[in-house]
């Protein structure tokens, strides 16, 4: 019998600790850096094990058994705890999981979480936060910390008609079983989407995807090294980058309209590009076919707006993710139009004791830029008991709101880009923060 891993038993001295939810990439950062400053809290993970989506068996796991990272693993993992040499360059969700498990067992992070614990409501109560979980605990917290992750809860978009065959999104799809002699349609084309129309060629008897928008694709390899680990030494004014890269991208990749992609509306780094040169591959061979935007279902037919149609048996949505606070009413979140509204997309305006971590996306962030998230969190929190003159100085910089984080790039406004930052320029305030403390 195998010994329960994490805190057993119920809440104690809860009013002299914060509640961290999640055990993800983002909440054991945050809880290793809680632990580094002598900051008491209690973990809680609704699943039996950490990895949050990267664990493929945790029932709101989005990946899928052929998902790899799409940066390199040099470019991902927290720098101060390397990946094997073994790990491939662009690791397998299997190798992610046990390096998340190796980094909780390493930093002795397992006795501060309740595994199969979820949080089920949050309310604020003057200055503390009253928690309840599924099963039944309840306590009282001096700070809340919410780490649960950014891509669990999907966006499903609504569609005129009915279609009479299969709708699935891509948070369900496991394997490609599922395609097995069927008429595929993929409906939109991010990383998730292009990785499954990969995964579905082999199986499918034929697989198109429907797109609004262009996209920039970018190869996982550049002269037999990982893309995202080439040049970096000459920084470049940004529309100087942009022109260059631009043009670069070309040779490796070519022009995505050659493959019937639609030409992007927007320039190179103003959205997150597609990693995935072999979409390109099949789409060149016939194997995958690209149609437009959808006007309507009829049985198992699809009117597309341009005015062809297609017949098909099984639907699949890759249309993205909402973020997702089921526990607590979004309110105190301060809720913008699609997401809160947080100083560095961590910090609240108005509670000195709620943060957000992982509410970020950035190109080559990786989760070292979390860790700066956590560690500035956690100097935060520190300072609040030692040192009132910094952690006042630092709530003055708070109040006065956001500063551009853009890097002078315009992201496209579309509601998955509202949390979008510009990589150095957001790390640059977060260590700008930290060394306020």
């Amino acid at each position: 019998m195998s010994i329960p891993k994490g805190r057993q038993g119920k809440l104690e001295d809860t009013e002299d600790k914060y509640i961290l939810i999640g055990a993800g990439p983002s909440g054991l950062a945050m809880a290793k850096n809680l632990k580094d400053q002598g900051i008491a809290f209690d973990g809680f993970e609704a699943d039996a094990e950490v990895g949050g989506l990267w664990n493929i068996k945790n029932e709101n796991s989005t990946v899928y058994e052929s998902a790899h990272l799409i940066s390199s693993k040099s470019r991902t993992e927290f720098s101060y705890f390397p990946m094997k040499k073994e790990v491939a360059d662009y690791p397998h969700h299997s190798e992610l999981l046990q390096y998340f498990k190796d980094f909780a067992a390493h930093f002795q992070l397992y006795d501060h979480y309740y595994f199969n614990e979820r949080v089920t409501s949050i309310a604020r109560n003057g200055e503390v936060w009253n928690i309840e979980t599924a099963s039944g605990k309840k306590g009282t917290y001096k700070g809340l910390i919410i780490a649960n992750g950014s891509l669990s809860h999907p966006n499903i978009p609504t569609f005129k008609g009915e279609f009479s065959g299969e709708i699935l999104h891509s948070c369900k799809y496991k394997n490609a079983d599922i395609f097995h002699g069927k008429r595929v349609l993929i409906i939109g084309a991010g990383n998730s989407g292009c990785d499954i129309a990969v995964d579905a060629v082999h199986r499918a008897q034929k697989v198109d995807m429907s797109l609004r928008r262009g996209y920039h694709f970018v190869p996982k390899y550049v002269f037999g090294k990982p893309a995202d680990t080439i040049g970096g030494m000459i920084k470049f004014p940004r529309p100087i980058k942009q022109r260059i890269d631009t043009f670069l991208l070309k040779w490796f990749t070519g022009d995505p309209t050659h493959f019937g992609f639609p030409k992007p509306d927007h320039k190179m780094y103003e959205s997150h590009p597609i990693v995935n040169s072999l979409v390109l591959y099949y789409a060149g061979h016939g194997d995958i076919k690209v149609q437009g935007d959808i006007d309507r279902f009829e049985g198992k037919t699809v009117f597309f707006k341009d005015g062809k149609k297609e017949d098909y048996d099984l639907i699949l949505l890759a249309t993205g993710y909402k973020l997702h606070y089921p526990f607590i009413d979004i309110k105190e979140l301060n809720w913008g139009k699609v997401s809160p509204d947080l100083y560095l997309n961590i910090f609240h305006p108005n509670y000195n004791n709620l943060f957000l971590i992982g509410m970020v996306e950035a190109a080559g962030i990786g989760w070292q830029g979390r860790d700066e998230q956590a560690q500035l969190v956690a100097k935060y929190i520190k300072a609040s008991a030692t040192n009132p003159k910094k952690y006042e100085a630092f709530n003055q910089k708070k109040a006065k709101g956001n500063p551009d984080m853009s890097g002078g790039y315009a992201y496209v406004k579309l509601d998955r880009m509202a949390y979008y930052v510009h990589n150095d320029t957001y790390r640059k305030l977060l260590k700008k923060g930290i060394n306020m403390f």
